[in-house]
């Protein structure tokens, strides 16, 4: 059974802090408790990428995340 991989997501218009699937990177989100919209990404966001190089980022971006979760299942609650 895959195993789905979330990233945390500061909504910009209230606050709260969203699950968001790593498969929507690059796209738009609405929050689901004020509706709010915004883009799925991470505060290492610092530059908006133009659109030849935006799929290369997401993809790298992605494969950070994967990494990241895979190193932390081994580490002990």
């Amino acid at each position: 059974m895959p195993q789905t991989t979330y990233f945390v997501k500061e909504c910009p218009t209230c606050g709260r802090k969203l699950q968001v699937r790593v498969e929507y990177l690059g796209r738009e989100m609405v929050c689901n408790h004020c509706g709010g919209d915004f883009l799925a990404g991470d505060v290492q966001d610092v530059f908006t990428p133009n659109e030849e190089d935006c799929s290369d980022a997401i993809l790298l971006r992605v494969d950070e995340l994967i990494d990241k979760a895979d190193n932390n299942l081994g580490k002990p609650k």
